[in-house]
């Protein structure tokens, strides 16, 4: 569990378990997945901030916000989760849980929602079990029950990539707050 919704995670510096996270929600390659660590420092030595990047992580992080900023060159990373873009899209969720569980894995995770791809997204464990029920390889399926997630709703997506922030997806977090350190998003 992440405070927005549960999420199917996997090693993210790991070509074949990124790659059973496509299989298993019937994902498109072509669709990045958000990659979760455990803090800012984790989040630099894989991607470049920005001075945005900078001031959101500072206001936001731990919590609800993913922002999609430049690749590092030494970025160990799967380029699966990039989906061949010179982007990432990275957070710190603020759950225990996931914190507990990035702390332990000491590594970063990918960590899309927990369900069939076009399903509505998770928010307590036994939503996720529904989500993957018969499917192929489920009764091997390890849930960390962390209760209801508190914010029910995705990450807000945001990126920096560009120079402008642009509003990729709303989420737990709103563009108002975000456009109050900001400005306008694009």
């Amino acid at each position: 569990p992440t405070e927005t919704v549960y999420g199917l995670a996997a090693r993210a510096d790991s070509d074949s378990a990124v790659a059973k996270i496509y299989a298993a929600k019937g994902r498109p390659s072509f669709n990045p997945l958000i990659v979760h660590v455990a803090n800012v420092q984790a989040a630099r030595s894989l991607v470049y901030f920005c001075d945005q990047a900078e001031t959101l992580a500072q206001a936001f992080w731990p919590g609800a916000i993913s922002m999609v900023l430049p690749r590092r060159d030494d970025c160990r990373l799967s380029l699966l989760v990039s989906a061949g873009l010179e982007t990432v899209a990275i957070r710190v969720p603020a759950h225990p849980l996931a914190q507990n569980l990035l702390v332990r894995a000491a590594c970063p995770i990918a960590a899309p929602s927990a369900n069939r791809s076009g399903k509505v997204s998770p928010t307590k464990a036994d939503h996720v079990l529904q989500s993957f029920t018969g499917i192929n390889g489920a009764e091997k399926l390890l849930i960390l029950d962390g209760g209801s997630c508190p914010v029910g709703l995705e990450s807000t997506v945001i990126d920096l990539s560009g120079g402008d922030a642009i509003l990729l997806r709303p989420g737990g977090i709103t563009a108002e707050k975000i456009e109050a350190i900001t400005g306008k998003l694009g």
